[in-house]
């Protein structure tokens, strides 16, 4: 449904809006008590390198830090859609990751639309899904003109909204599903978008 401003609670608006910002800057600056608090006991996250329930994405994330291995969100402003006790946001973000590979430091940048499932649960807004859409990525070296020994051979198997994502975080040591939302796959993205839909009005 369309937004309006005579059909929907603004306040509303403003709070799940405020929610996934919240989530995000936390995940940045490693509050993980305020992350956590954001997600519901039984919310499902599904990205890159972790799939499970929220809680338990914000443990692997502590950890993940720990490793050293942070990120920065760079978001832009968020698209919310409020049905009752049900919200569907969309949050676009470069999600910014500086590393090492072979001794050469790396500028990661991978861009997603960020689709979020917030429900009202004992009247506050909880996180209850996270599922990126991938759009694409970009990696170079932190000081322009240093050599980068990245083959077309090494990307071959990953695919392209988040290939240089897989690559960096296989080197890494995590593991990368392959059957993320992303724009090489339009028919499944639209498909996530019409489940999330006919979850908002369902």
């Amino acid at each position: 449904m369309p937004w309006s401003a005579t059909s929907i609670d603004v306040t509303d608006i403003t709070a799940v809006a405020q929610l996934v910002l919240h989530e995000r800057h936390a995940r940045d600056r490693c509050w993980w008590d305020v992350m956590r608090r954001s997600f519901a006991d039984d919310s499902d996250v599904r990205l890159s390198w972790f799939q499970g329930t929220g809680p338990d994405f914000v443990s692997a994330s502590e950890r993940m830090a720990e490793r050293g291995d942070v990120s920065v969100h760079r978001l832009a402003p968020p698209v919310v859609d409020v049905n009752g006790d049900r919200a569907l946001v969309v949050l676009p973000a470069g999600i910014e990751v500086r590393t090492d590979l072979d001794g050469v430091e790396v500028d990661l940048t991978s861009y997603a639309r960020l689709l979020y499932r917030v429900e009202r649960r004992a009247g506050n807004w909880l996180i209850v899904a996270l599922d990126p859409v991938y759009e694409r990525d970009t990696l170079s070296p932190a000081l322009p003109g240093t050599p980068l020994a990245v083959t077309a051979t090494e990307l071959a198997g990953f695919r392209r909204p988040y290939r240089m994502l897989s690559y960096v975080l296989g080197r890494r040591g995590y593991t990368v599903a392959q059957n993320l939302y992303g724009e090489d796959r339009p028919a499944a993205v639209h498909a996530l978008e019409r489940t999330a839909a006919n979850w908002l009005h369902g």
